[in-house]
């Protein structure tokens, strides 16, 4: 499938200001990206603003698309970008890397501990970490960025980056043992 060359037609009506090929592709990518920004920022009215924040950027920049990716992928960093900018404003906080922390394992995999676990159990446990463990995950596991896009894109190091994973990690593993046990107790 060329991905490339995916919706074309619609981005060249929307680029000609045709408003039902707008609203098409809002269409089409509103829901997902939603989810990108509630997964990022964790309240629903501000992922609902900086959706349609989102869109306004999609749309006043759709001029400068070259097809040089699928539209999804470009706005998608779109998305984030915006979900990121919104992060920086309420002070997004990271961890800067120790050196005891330096021999880190990139098992890009949560436990099996996990399976079973319902998807309102993850999301939950998502949603008790830190914004900057929750961003990292995100991106990472989530959206399929590496440490060094990470890096560039929130202005820390690739170690930095490889660390909050790593630490968000193991607070999920935590935050859904406590939840197991919590269950098993019946509370």
């Amino acid at each position: 499938m060329d991905y490339v060359n995916t919706h074309r037609e619609l981005v060249e009506k929307c680029k000609r200001g045709d408003r039902q090929s707008q609203f098409e592709l809002y269409r089409l990518y509103s829901k997902s990206m939603y989810n990108i920004c509630l997964r990022m920022v964790k309240d629903e009215f501000e992922a609902e603003d900086i959706l349609q924040n989102a869109f306004l950027d999609v749309f006043t920049k759709l001029n400068t698309f070259k097809f040089e990716s699928a539209v999804g992928a470009w706005i998608k960093r779109i998305v984030v970008n915006n979900c990121i900018n919104a992060l920086k404003k309420r002070r997004l906080q990271f961890s800067e890397l120790e050196d005891k922390h330096g021999n880190i394992k990139s098992d890009d995999h949560l436990d099996a501990s996990a399976e079973g676990m319902s998807v309102e159990a993850i999301k939950s446990a998502l949603f008790e970490l830190p914004d900057g463990y929750r961003v990292v995950f995100s991106l990472y596991m989530l959206e399929g960025y590496d440490h060094q896009e990470i890096g560039e894109i929130l202005g820390i190091s690739e170690a930095t980056s490889k660390s909050q994973y790593s630490r968000a990690k193991q607070r999920l593993r935590d935050i859904l043992t406590q939840q197991n046990q919590r269950r098993a107790l019946g509370f």
